[in-house]
C-alpha cells in the first residue's frame, strides 16, 4: 500500500491516500499544516508534535497516522 511520510522533529506524519475519504477535517483543523493546493499538501513542519497528534486522533478513514522517530 503507498504511503508518504512527512517529518517534524522526532514525529513522522503517515498518509495512506488509498485509505482518505477527503472529510477535510485534517484542512479545517490545521490549515497551516495541510493545502491540498501545494506540493507537498502536507507540511509537518507547520504544527507541534502535539497538534499534529490531536488532529491526526481525529482521522476518521485511518488515512492519516504517524509515528514517533527514535534515534539508532
Amino acid at each position: 500500500m503507498e504511503k508518504h511520510e512527512y517529518i517534524n522533529g522526532n514525529l513522522t506524519v503517515i498518509w495512506q491516500p488509498q485509505k482518505c475519504i477527503h472529510s477535510a477535517i485534517c484542512v479545517k483543523m490545521l490549515p497551516k499544516v495541510y493545502n491540498p493546493q501545494e506540493r507537498p499538501w502536507i507540511k509537518a513542519e507547520n504544527a507541534s508534535v502535539q497538534e499534529l497528534k490531536d488532529q491526526i486522533d481525529h482521522c476518521p478513514s485511518g488515512a492519516l497516522s504517524y509515528q514517533f522517530n527514535t534515534e539508532k
